[in-house]
Parts: C-alpha cells; structure tokens; sequence
C-alpha cells in the first residue's frame, strides 16, 4: 500500500513513528498522524488547515491531545460512555495523579523507553487511518494517497484525533469543501 502514497503522505507517516518515539510510546496511533499533519507545511493537507484556520490555532489542537492523552487516550465519547455506567473518569483521573503525579496515566515516556528496545509499530487506530486513506482516494479517483486523504479519514473515523479536529471546525465536510470545492463536500 505504501507505494502508492505520495511523498508528502510518507513524510506525514515517517513524522508519526518521531512522534511515538518521543512519546515513548509503543504503537503509532491517530493522534501521532496528526501531530505529523500538523508539523508538514506546503502539501494539499497543510493547505486545508490553514484555509481552515487552523494553521494559528496548532498549539491549542496539541494541548487537546496532551489533555486526551493524560486521560490514557480517551475520547469524550469513551468519556460518556463510562460515565453513563457510574465511572467518572475525571475523577480516576484526579485519583491517578495525587497518588502518582501529573501525567501518570499516560505513563512515563522514560520508563517505556527502557522496557522496549524496539521501533514502534502501527496501532489499530493508525492502521484504521491508513486503511480509511485509500478509501477515500480512491472515493475521488485520485491514483495516489497524499496527506490530503489522510487528514480525511482523520475526520471520518472515531477517537481522540478526529474529536480534537471537530472541536476546532475541521471537519470532513469542511475539508472536503476546501480540496474538492462545494459539490464534492454537499455528495460525501
């Protein structure tokens, strides 16, 4: 599948295995793809955040998912989910912390880092983005996957980074409406 990505795309996913590392994380999630979006400048992705106005607004989309990851990954939606069982996750959360320090659900990179030894891999979250990629390319009949279709399927799939994406206005339609203009969005 990687042979039909383009250059841009490939450097979005080569910047997502940086950004797992630096985490010390051991598997390449969503969220890692769009921290990797976010650093890229001068593709068609790049391009439809900004026209989005999300170019001056990427320091707030990493806090979100700083804030996501410090609740061990958790979308709002999980959130709710938990919540409507009985289990505020705010409070686990605030419980983790006191005993264990800030941060303690999402782990310490440093202790990670010693147990691994090994390049990370794909998550089922970055292989469900990767996957929903080509679908969308070959939705628009367009012969290679750039970073452009991994921003949508972003958009299309559930979790922390496409929750972050809609809480700043980016949306598939939305992008859809930037790339492709208003008949392609008004069809997806």
């Amino acid at each position: 599948m990687f042979e039909r990505f383009t250059k841009d795309a490939r450097e979005v996913v080569k910047g997502a295995f940086v950004h797992c590392e630096r985490s010390g994380e051991q598997t390449v999630g969503a969220e890692h793809l769009l921290l990797a979006l976010l650093d890229r400048e001068g593709g068609r992705a790049s391009f439809a955040l900004a026209a989005l106005g999300l170019g001056e607004r990427k320091a707030s989309v990493r806090e979100a998912l700083d804030e996501a990851r410090r609740r061990a990954g958790l979308s709002r939606a999980d959130s709710d989910a938990l919540a409507g069982l009985g289990i505020d996750v705010s409070e686990i959360v605030a419980r983790v912390e006191e005993v264990h320090g800030v941060g303690a659900m999402s782990g310490d990179p440093e202790d990670r880092r010693r147990w691994s030894g090994r390049r990370p891999g794909f998550g089922p979250g970055a292989r469900n983005v990767l996957e929903r990629s080509l679908r969308v390319a070959v939705g628009h009949y367009d012969r290679h996957i750039g970073d452009e279709h991994l921003l949508l399927a972003l958009t299309l799939l559930p979790g922390v980074a496409g929750e972050v994406l809609a809480d700043h206005g980016v949306t598939h339609a939305s992008i859809t409406r930037v790339l492709y203009g208003a008949d392609e969005a008004q069809a997806g």
